[in-house]
């Protein structure tokens, strides 16, 4: 859960933690027809993302949206607005991961077929890529595993360190 005054460069940071990627690629939201991106150069490139704050983009309750992450793999996330009123006014649990399924794919595995491919090499001693994938992977890569309590642990320390990006200029406070 995110609060709806979150802005755009926000919600990518938080989806970063979340999927336990590291911000490696290029990414974009898609609101409508809108496209909002890092670093635009013109409108046709679309709208900057750290000067729009998700409640002010999506305000209905259903609603989605689209998230994309690293153009060569194409992870596409659909993502829905389930209260558009949320807030937490406890310290620090602005953002929280309620629950999740199965491991994230880890950066740079190929995008879905490639990741189909990985956890396939990692079930099967005999792959031919089991042994280099085990190494990349670290050793210990369960792709049924999801601990929301771990993501939750870096999203506090992402609140902890992370500051407002544009000020009060731009119209953002």
């Amino acid at each position: 859960m995110v609060p709806a005054r979150i802005t755009l460069d926000r919600l990518h940071d938080v989806i970063q933690v979340v999927m336990g990627w590291k911000d490696y690629h290029l990414h974009e939201f898609g609101v409508g027809k809108k496209r909002y991106t890092e670093y635009p150069k013109s409108k046709q490139d679309g709208f900057e993302c750290g000067k729009y704050r998700l409640g002010d983009l999506i305000k209905q309750k259903g609603r989605t949206f689209r998230y994309l992450y690293d153009f060569g793999d194409d992870w596409e996330h659909e993502l829905v607005i389930e209260d558009s009123h949320y807030f937490n006014p406890e310290p620090g649990m602005e953002l929280y991961c309620l629950e999740g399924e199965r491991c994230c794919p880890p950066e740079d595995v190929g995008g879905a077929p490639g990741f189909f491919e990985f956890c396939k090499a990692l079930k099967d001693p005999n792959h031919r890529e089991h042994t280099s994938y085990t190494e990349w992977a670290g050793g210990d890569y369960d792709s049924g595993k999801f601990d929301a309590q771990a993501v939750n642990w870096e999203l506090m320390k992402y609140l902890r360190w992370s500051r407002d990006r544009f000020k009060t200029w731009g119209g953002i406070e």
